[in-house]
């Protein structure tokens, strides 16, 4: 049977193998197809996700480095704080006259205009303004 004679055996034959082809491949490749793609895209997602709670514990981490060290930091600075307050305290006990050195000279650079003096009773004159008028 030759096409130029108009057998249609050829074309049904061809026919009918693309409608079984069709049919094989909708009825048993494509559902195994789709559940390996599945497995794969949900494989994909556990990956994904656990990389992203690696990347947030590592961050936290940091975190937690970066606190401790400001933390030591900061410990650092107050023992120097105290270890100065410590030598200008005990420089200063038994020191009357320095002390009283040091007070005259800030009243001197004092730019202020309120001066609190003490006074006998150990209380002080809270405040006194010169431009008050009588």
């Amino acid at each position: 049977m030759d096409l130029k004679k108009g057998g249609t055996f050829p074309i049904i034959g061809t026919i009918v193998f693309l409608i079984l082809l069709f049919f094989s491949y909708s009825e048993f490749i494509s559902p195994v197809v789709d559940v390996f793609q599945e497995r794969k895209r949900g494989e994909s997602e556990l990956a994904r996700a656990d990389s992203n709670r690696k990347i947030k514990i590592r961050e936290a981490e940091a975190d937690k480095e970066a606190a401790q060290y400001l933390a030591d930091a900061e410990i650092i600075r107050a023992h120097g704080v105290a270890k100065s307050n410590a030598i200008i305290g005990d420089s200063l006990k038994d020191n009357e006259g320095y002390l009283r050195y040091l007070w005259i000279q800030g009243l001197q650079t004092n730019q202020m205009q309120t001066i609190y003096v003490p006074t006998e009773a150990g209380l002080p004159i809270l405040e006194s303004n010169p431009n008050i008028r009588k």
